[in-house]
């Protein structure tokens, strides 16, 4: 015998959309472009907007990125309708002489803000497998690594040394968790970071985007940063947080870092991976070739 269930008239006058943080599972990993409900209204909205947006993402990535210098990329952005709130007390003074910054991943855009809020443009992004359009529209170096784990920390030493030495090296910006998460979850801090024995300075990014997710995990990465771009305002948080000193510590250290930036944003840490976010996305565990385009 089987029971069936008819929802009433009344009821379903009252059903409302689910809020993710009450679903029976949590909402951490999900793909594609459409970052809103698309409801009639909403995807109207969007295929109006889409006239705009387009021209507008080429605008702002031709003042900010190529053809003003990079002293000049948060006022133009914020002309543009970029906005960033900077939330730093004590610790923007230790941004101006620590070589070493780890945040959580957002965007392709992380390192950028975090080297403007932070006001050093020798900072360069350590990043992994990013197209090379993505490289070549940099304002701010990168820093290119291999998932080879002791040829990255002796590259990442041996860049920091420079900097120490006052050779050009310059600062890095490393975001442990390897890849984006767009919902309030932080994935596991790989501790690499802890064995340059340099002392390191948390910055906790929250983004929020209207239409478009300027991240994927099966789609073109060389279009990730004109999809955030064609947003009518996208906005960044960059909270600067008290340094953690290096030199040690490991895992701890590295889930000390994660812990202080999720409780600072109202993220929840997990033990979650790269590889969990590629195995349940595209059905692989992320390792990619040279010139893969995943991210």
């Amino acid at each position: 015998m089987q029971e069936v269930y008819v929802a009433s008239e009344w009821a379903r006058r009252r059903w409302r959309p689910l809020h993710p943080r009450r679903y029976a599972k949590p909402l951490i990993f999900h793909d594609g472009r459409v970052a809103f409900r698309p409801t009639t209204s909403a995807t109207l909205a969007m295929f109006v907007w889409l006239p705009l947006a387009v021209p507008l993402a080429l605008l702002r990535v031709a003042l900010i990125v190529v053809v003003l210098p990079f002293s000049l990329a948060a006022p133009i952005a914020a002309a543009l309708g970029i906005h960033c709130r900077c939330i730093a007390a004590s610790t923007l003074r230790a941004a101006a002489v620590l070589d070493l910054f780890v945040c959580n991943h957002r965007s392709l855009l992380d390192p950028l803000y975090v080297s403007a809020v932070a006001g050093r443009a020798d900072l360069a992004a350590a990043t992994y497998s990013i197209s090379r359009l993505s490289e070549i529209l940099a304002p701010i170096r990168t820093f290119r690594l291999t998932r080879d784990r002791a040829a990255d920390r002796a590259a990442m030493q041996a860049h920091l040394s420079r900097s120490r030495r006052g050779g050009g090296g310059g600062g890095l910006v490393v975001c442990p968790e390897g890849t984006t998460c767009r919902e309030p979850f932080l994935l596991r801090f790989s501790p690499l970071f802890t064995e340059l024995g340099a002392d390191v300075q948390p910055v906790a990014l929250h983004s929020e985007v209207a239409m478009f997710h300027g991240t994927t995990a099966g789609g073109w990465k060389m279009l990730d940063p004109f999809f955030l771009l064609m947003n009518p305002s996208p906005a960044y948080v960059v909270h600067f947080l008290d340094p953690v000193a290096g030199g040690g510590g490991g895992p701890e250290v590295a889930n000390e870092v994660q812990r202080r930036i999720a409780e600072t944003l109202g993220y929840t840490c997990t033990a979650l991976t790269r590889r969990d976010k590629y195995l349940v996305l595209a059905g692989n565990d992320g390792v990619v070739a040279n010139n893969n385009k995943s991210n």
